[in-house]
């Protein structure tokens, strides 16, 4: 099984912290919904004839694609690979691009699933963070999503936002579990450098909140989703029963994925690749059959440290068998040596043959991650 992303870069405007690929330049839109086509012929022997479980479309902002860019992609995959009949077809979105006929217009393709980018329900915070939408045109588009019919639905939730207090988390929370919706994940607000987020930061308009309410947020977080039935799968992640993510959870298990577009990452297994991060150059190389990409060929220990930090995310954790099968009894021995004093102190658990992040140990899951490394 192994799965296909497809990333589109298109935004009406960009948002304040993003440092994901995007782009405003919208009149492409055509071309590039082309080359990506003709980049899924140029690469459909990549995944050697696995039956594909997923899609996903990504972005930028997916939901700026009309009907016939989206009938295009999804034909062209199903047209050109084995897609299963039960697959996981993902779609992500702004609510303000989820009116009613567009909502519509998905539920008549193949989409099973919508991840939509909401945030927070503080209008200050939206205005803040220059979201597009209202607190009031998100819950209006998920409740709209539901009526059409969509019963896989993941929101996107910040914390961490400048100015954000536990009141005002709380409040989001209580809303998020109020919609119920299949799916949640959760990020701390990052000022990556560069965006204009951290140019506020470096003018001092803006501050981040502090560790203390950092850890606050997260625990707040826990809490209120297990309260309400949600299992915390994934360090950012909660789903309810049988409604995690499968094409997230596919990156976190090692399985084979094909990424098209500009920027998109591709994986199987032994090496990964990523596309140019510009629409221009991305068109022009596909259009001239000279695709502009990076490669990475992934020796054992690089390999191995993939699994240690994508594995111990996760609730599944460490399979010391599978480590064993697949990277050889010495590494299983080195990983099971340095995970003793994290098992000693609690922040790691050791279940039969599986070795996972304890509740306090996913506060500094980053420092076990690094602990377990190969360096």
């Amino acid at each position: 099984m192994a799965g296909i992303y497809i990333h589109i870069p298109f935004c009406k405007r960009r948002c304040i912290y993003c440092d994901f690929y995007s782009t405003t330049h919208n009149e492409m839109q055509e071309a590039y919904i082309q080359a990506v086509c003709q980049e899924l012929d140029m690469r459909k022997d990549y995944l050697k004839g696995e039956i594909i479980e997923t899609i996903y479309l990504g972005g930028g902002t997916p939901s700026q694609l009309g009907h016939d860019s989206l009938h295009l992609l999804l034909n062209h995959i199903y047209k050109e690979y084995p897609v299963s009949s039960e697959a996981e077809i993902t779609i992500e979105a702004n609510p303000d691009d989820l009116h009613e006929d567009y909502i519509r217009m998905l539920r008549s393709l193949p989409f099973n699933r919508i991840s939509m980018g909401i945030q927070t329900f503080h209008e200050p915070l939206l205005q803040k963070l220059q979201r597009r939408h209202t607190a009031k045109q998100a819950v209006d588009a998920f409740n709209n999503c539901r009526r059409t019919g969509f019963n896989n639905i993941s929101i996107d939730l910040m914390y961490g936002l400048p100015g954000e207090t536990t009141e005002i988390w709380e409040r989001d929370l209580n809303q998020a579990i109020h919609l119920l919706p299949e799916h949640i994940s959760a990020y701390h607000l990052i000022y990556e450098e560069g965006t204009p987020l951290w140019k506020l930061r470096e003018q001092k308009a803006v501050q981040e909140v502090d560790e203390s309410t950092s850890v606050l947020f997260f625990r707040m977080l826990m809490e209120r989703l297990q309260e309400a039935g949600y299992e915390h799968y994934e360090i950012s992640n909660f789903a309810l029963p049988q409604k995690e993510s499968r094409h997230n959870s596919s990156y976190w298990k090692g399985k084979n994925y094909l990424g098209c577009g500009a920027a998109a990452h591709s994986y199987n297994g032994l090496s990964r690749q990523w596309n140019i991060s510009s629409l221009e150059q991305y068109i022009k190389g596909i259009q001239s059959n000279d695709p502009c990409f990076e490669k990475e060929e992934l020796d054992l220990y690089t390999r191995y440290n993939d699994y240690i930090i994508t594995r111990l995310r996760t609730h599944w954790g460490i399979s010391l068998t599978e480590l064993n099968d697949i990277f050889g009894e010495a590494l299983r021995a080195y990983c099971i040596k340095l995970a003793k004093p994290h098992l000693q102190q609690g922040t790691l658990v050791q279940e039969d043959d599986t070795i996972r992040l304890t509740r306090e140990g996913i506060f500094i899951s980053d420092g076990i991650m690094s602990d377990l490394l190969c360096v």
